[in-house]
């Protein structure tokens, strides 16, 4: 079976058997799934909106949620057929106020863009003070999650 780590900003879609793993802080992973195509995609991004400056890179949620789900569509997936877990979000470090809403933003742009779609959330384990080391199987839609030592 292939494996793919993905870093901030990558988007991959496990259309062959995928071992697709990532490591989040604040950031979040977007999940998705297609339970008829048994195809799975993946994506990491930092920061939940794009400021308009510069390109329209994927490490921001809004850029990368759709992108997500435009690329699951392009290998045949149908959008009624996907569903989505979500991950990330933590407080891992201690910063001000302002800094700690970075995670919580992350957490609320993926919700809201993911309903926009209409793509329904069927598990998450988002916020809190750790880190997280996740895996998915791209052809089960199976998330292996393991909480990496901090606070």
């Amino acid at each position: 079976m292939q494996k793919k780590f993905i870093h901030v900003g990558e988007i991959f879609i496990g259309v062959r058997p995928t071992q697709i793993s990532t490591i989040l802080g604040s950031c979040i992973a977007v999940c998705l799934y297609d339970e008829v195509e048994k195809i799975g995609g993946m994506n990491h991004y930092l920061l939940p909106l794009w400021n308009e400056n510069g390109l329209q890179s994927p490490k921001y949620g809004n850029i990368s949620i759709p992108r997500l789900i435009e690329g699951m569509e392009n290998v045949g997936c149908s959008r009624k057929n996907i569903v989505a877990k979500i991950f990330g979000g933590g407080n891992v470090i201690d910063v001000s106020q302002e800094d700690m809403m970075i995670g919580r933003k992350n957490i609320l742009i993926a919700k809201e863009i993911l309903r926009e779609h209409g793509i329904k959330i069927v598990a998450q384990d988002v916020g809190g003070t750790k880190g997280r080391r996740i895996m998915m199987q791209s052809d089960n839609g199976k998330i292996l999650l393991k909480y990496t030592s901090g606070n």
